[in-house]
């Protein structure tokens, strides 16, 4: 199974828990490759810096922990990014230039044919399988529907922080490649996740548990911690993550990840005293 995050110096607790939550719920035996797309474009803003080898050997052996045929791959796209994107009408869009950076998936070489990318404020609660094995047929992603955007854009508007990818067929389409054309000519309010949803010829809509923006079920087999609105006490927006331990329980009172969360900790501590 493919998998593909990207960010910068500052995912690895995001990539962390969600590979973790991965590896914890899924029975399949089948090798994993976690693939990180990062960048240093710190001339936009300091904390922009790519994620570091360290960080990604680190990842790494975590992984293999479980299959020592898993593997965490480093994905530096900075020159691809400076030739595509730079000074584009998106670069300042409303999360960071690292959202952009799926949209180079079809110009890295070898990329498999099938790919589930990931935001990495993500939780898996059951078994990947269900979401990865979905048969694409000549569809060019799997998406769910956006939880706020299906209300106030269109019954059918993606949220792109889990797209399963049809590789071959993007490539015939030029999925990826219209959604740059857009990126660099035009501003949009949700720049990548905009740029794929106008740019889709065919896309396969998925049931709100493979991308669940809101709550926890026991049927969710995503749970994606985006920011969302509480009505009490008054009106307001968290975004809260899942590393983000004390107000993740706080907010949520998740117990449903606790073997996941203890077993981040215990690594995250042996990552900080440099044991791994």
């Amino acid at each position: 199974m493919n998998i593909l995050f990207s960010g910068n110096s500052k995912v690895f607790d995001g990539v962390l828990t969600c590979m973790l939550s991965i590896l914890k719920r899924t029975k399949v035996k089948d090798a994993f490759n976690f693939y990180v797309m990062t960048m240093d474009v710190s001339h936009i803003k300091p904390e922009y810096t790519a994620i570091s080898v360290e960080d990604i050997k680190a990842l790494d052996k975590i992984a293999k922990t479980y299959n020592q045929n898993n593997q965490v791959i480093r994905l530096d796209v900075t020159d691809i990014y400076m030739r595509e994107f730079a000074n584009s009408p998106n670069e300042q869009c409303y999360c960071s230039p690292y959202t952009l950076l799926r949209l180079f998936m079809d110009l890295i070489p070898d990329i498999p044919d099938k790919m589930l990318y990931l935001d990495v404020d993500i939780m898996f609660n059951r078994d990947i399988a269900l979401l990865y094995d979905i048969e694409l047929g000549n569809y060019e992603y799997a998406a769910a529907r956006d939880h706020y955007g299906k209300f106030l854009i269109n019954p059918n508007y993606i949220n792109a922080g889990v797209l399963l990818f049809n590789v071959k067929m993007i490539k015939r389409t030029g999925l990826l490649k219209k959604a740059r054309k857009l990126i660099k000519t035009k501003k949009l309010m949700f720049a990548d996740q905009d740029a794929i949803y106008k740019s889709t010829i065919r896309k396969k809509m998925l049931p709100q548990r493979f991308n669940d923006q809101k709550f926890l079920h026991p049927h969710t087999v995503v749970r994606h911690f985006s920011k969302r609105l509480f009505y009490l006490p008054y009106p307001h927006t968290e975004n809260v993550k899942q590393w983000q331990l004390s107000r993740m329980y706080r907010v949520f009172g998740y117990t449903r990840f606790d073997d996941i969360l203890y077993e981040y900790m215990y690594w995250k501590g042996k990552h900080i005293r440099n044991e791994i």
